[in-house]
């Protein structure tokens, strides 16, 4: 998967907020800890306030592991 790579600051922007009608930011944090958004969500954009994340980089997504807990 495809994401665009936020600092800390950005994803204190966005995150929580619509980006189309009924549509939230769900920024989430890669094996690295860099805050990510994904390219799913770029591709709904309709809010124009938030086009300029547009112009920051892309990367491919490395999960963080996820631990199952029955």
């Amino acid at each position: 998967m495809i994401v665009i790579e936020l600092t800390e600051a950005q994803k204190d922007l966005i995150h929580g907020e619509e980006y189309a009608p009924d549509s939230i930011f769900n920024c989430v944090q890669d094996i690295n800890d860099n805050w990510v958004v994904s390219l799913e969500e770029m591709i709904s954009l309709e809010n124009t306030d938030y086009y300029w994340l547009y112009n920051l980089p892309m990367k491919v997504h490395e999960p963080k592991p996820y631990n199952f807990i029955p």
